[in-house]
């Protein structure tokens, strides 16, 4: 026990743990990213390189293809801006980066997006990385290696689209909103959080991965585990939201995440804040969410 090899040896192993941990910590922040020792991503703001092409003119609307490198990967979206301001006068357009849930495209998020686009907004719909599609045990393994996570490009991906809306001569960069169904409600939470700009958030049929709940039980403690969860958790950061928005609106017969998870999520949450919930039997956006979408668009932009 009081071997001094022995004690040497040990020391020798702590200082190449110390120095392994270091050397992660300098490369994430080199790379422009990093998660603080209580689980909080952090980046730097995004300067996308982008193209704009038109794809589609109606009487009532405009359609763009957006292509823009993110994190060594090329992002694919959808622009869809009206023809006229009629919300605002002559005030620049407000902007909304819109996050589909896991595995839908872009295309199939043009619904909402036109609807949005009726109300006056301009948004831009991202084909999310693996298409929203989650692999949480995966990206738990890049992360101990200290590898940057998809989990966390694709909120880089968000905030860089934020940035894109923002360079639009025509749109007013200090009226961005973030809304997202179900996954991309998940990363629309983190993204605001982080985005100190943007006017708010509202997350459609999301909640957060209870990871507060899976600690004060026991199930996690390995402590770069915990970081991570509380990563890639959309509760984490909630407190970082106010006093911008944020709003809520689920199903109370959601198919697939029942709508008590989304009210933990809500109880977590400071003001301001609100929550409406609907009686659709579906998962994600339904036409009787519209009358809220469109009183909580127009009082954040107010």
């Amino acid at each position: 026990m009081n071997n001094p090899r022995t004690a040497l040896q040990l020391l020798a192993v702590g200082v190449i743990i110390f120095a392994i941990v270091v050397a992660m910590h300098l490369y994430s922040s080199s790379q422009g990213w990093q998660v603080t020792e209580d689980g909080r991503l952090q980046y730097s703001t995004p300067k996308p390189e982008y193209h704009l092409r038109p794809s589609e003119i109606t009487d009532d609307f405009q359609l763009f293809e957006v292509v823009f490198e993110s994190k060594d990967q090329q992002i694919e979206g959808l622009l869809c801006k009206p023809k006229t301001n009629s919300y605002r006068g002559d005030e620049g357009i407000p902007g909304i980066v819109l996050l589909p849930g896991a595995t839908v495209t872009k295309e199939r998020e043009q619904g909402l997006a036109r609807y949005l686009c009726n109300l006056g907004f301009v948004s831009l719909t991202l084909d999310q990385r693996n298409l929203g599609g989650v692999d949480i045990q995966g990206d738990l393994q890049r992360f101990l290696k200290g590898v940057e996570t998809t989990e966390h490009k694709m909120v880089y991906d968000a905030l860089a689209a934020a940035e894109i809306l923002r360079a639009q001569p025509d749109i007013d960069p200090g009226r961005i909103i973030y809304v997202g169904e179900s996954n991309g409600g998940r990363f629309a939470i983190i993204a605001c959080a982080l985005d100190s700009k943007a006017r708010g958030v509202i997350a459609i049929s999301t909640c957060g991965y209870g990871t507060g709940s899976a600690i004060s039980s026991g199930k996690l403690q390995d402590h770069d585990m915990i970081r991570f969860y509380r990563s890639i958790d959309p509760d984490t950061y909630l407190d970082k939201i106010p006093p911008r928005k944020l709003v809520l609106i689920h199903s109370l017969n959601d198919t697939l995440i029942p709508y008590e998870l989304a009210e933990g999520t809500y109880a977590k949450a400071s003001r301001p804040k609100d929550m409406h919930l609907v009686s659709c039997t579906m998962h994600g956006y339904c036409a009787e969410m519209s009358a809220y979408l469109e009183k909580e668009l127009k009082e954040m932009d107010s």
